[in-house]
């Protein structure tokens, strides 16, 4: 399994609640309507939680400020993923959840990379 991870940035004319309603019930949902046919396998949601901790963690490591949230997506392999993407199907449902990131999500403020994960 390999993972697409976007790590998010509020759209900047939003609140951290406003942002979170947004992804939580109206871009989750229609993510999740549309996963099967992209080839998508698990998709979850983590949400920054406001808290001193955080801050303080940042802070002794001279760290940029967080991320609003984190996005993971599962797929079963590479070419599962290139699959789901590349067909017209997924090339029309990845430009629909692309329009869609745009009402909540700074794009130049954000990051998105595959992954492998390794378990110690």
């Amino acid at each position: 399994m390999i993972k697409f991870v976007m790590c998010l940035t509020r759209h900047p004319d939003m609140t951290r609640e406003q942002f979170r309603d947004y992804w939580l019930n109206q871009h989750g949902p229609f993510f999740m309507s549309n996963a099967e046919a992209m080839g998508a396998k698990r998709y979850v949601q983590s949400h920054t939680l406001e808290s001193p901790l955080n801050q303080g963690l940042r802070e002794s490591r001279g760290m940029q400020p967080e991320y609003d949230g984190v996005a993971e997506v599962w797929f079963e392999s590479e070419e599962a993923l290139m699959a789901g993407m590349s067909s017209p199907e997924g090339q029309k449902l990845g430009a629909a959840l692309l329009e869609d990131e745009g009402n909540f999500v700074d794009h130049s403020k954000s990051s998105a990379f595959i992954v492998e994960e390794l378990e110690l």
